[in-house]
């Protein structure tokens, strides 16, 4: 399968109405210290949530946008472990990948999950590890207005579901109503399961990965975990994590999208917090 081959994902969002987070599930099956064993100058990591991070950065469009202008068309590897997030950034990243004149690797570590899953898709060749998982799933969002508004938000919504599954079908040569009872059903899909149904083309070694990251960027993303699976506003997490930061970094990032002022960060500090936070979990 060639990246022309794929179905374009539309564009723009449903109404300004509704806005999107993780569902706390979600957040709690990521391990954000899960990275790649090795990468190289033409790789891009994706390591985090998809769209707005903390500080109204991210993963986004933009980013992964301008690291593809800097590889001149080079073949790139797109190495993931994301939960997900904004599913119409991930479309738009989804377009800018299938659209790349490069062969695209994409190299499942952990977790491609949501948006992460759809943006996995536009891999020419696509690599799941032994214990990484793809999640597919309807667009999902939080919403508010009377009833003609939420009807309104729920018809915007299903050409974006549509689309996401007539991607997948694409992919993997299964029915689009198979994918979209998959799709109903919030479906995760394990490594060897991926490679079967058509999600994924290989297995990676697991020489391939790492999980021991524990980069002050890496502590965060737990803490955001932590944060989510107590049912912590995406707003209030945010707050946190700023208060944490104790300062807002600047506009640079890496190729993973993580803004450099993460590492001003005490790593100490970062893990009293997390036990704390594990702590009260319990």
């Amino acid at each position: 399968m060639t990246l022309k081959s794929l179905p374009e994902a539309p564009a723009g969002r449903p109404s300004a109405l509704s806005k999107r987070d993780l569902p706390s599930a979600t957040m709690e099956r990521w391990n954000g210290g899960i990275k790649a064993a090795n990468t190289d100058e033409n790789s891009i990591s994706i390591f985090d949530v998809i769209g707005a991070d903390y500080w109204g950065e991210g993963v986004t469009a933009s980013r992964i946008a301008g690291a593809l202008r800097s590889m001149n068309g080079a073949d790139v590897t797109v190495n993931i472990n994301s939960p997900g997030g904004d599913m119409f950034e991930g479309l738009a990243i989804y377009n800018l990948l299938r659209e790349y004149k490069g062969k695209v690797t994409v190299k499942v570590l952990g977790l491609a999950a949501s948006a992460a899953s759809i943006i996995a898709m536009a891999g020419d060749d696509v690599q799941i590890g032994r214990g990484a998982f793809l999640m597919i799933h309807n667009c999902w969002v939080y919403a508010m207005g009377n009833r003609h508004d939420l009807a309104q938000i729920a018809a915007d919504m299903e050409p974006f579901d549509k689309a996401m599954g007539d991607i997948y079908s694409a992919r993997t040569g299964l029915s689009k109503e198979e994918v979209a009872t998959m799709m109903d059903g919030e479906t995760y899909i394990g490594g060897s399961d991926a490679v079967d149904k058509g999600f994924a083309d290989r297995l990676l070694s697991a020489d391939e990965i790492s999980d021991d990251d524990d980069s002050p960027a890496a502590a965060l993303r737990k803490l955001d975990a932590l944060l989510a699976k107590a049912d912590t506003p995406r707003s209030e997490r945010r707050k946190l994590l700023k208060a944490l930061t104790g300062s807002k970094p600047g506009a640079a990032a890496d190729h993973d999208g993580t803004p450099g002022a993460t590492e001003e960060i005490n790593p100490e500090n970062i893990a009293q917090l997390e036990n704390a936070l594990a702590a009260f979990g319990k």
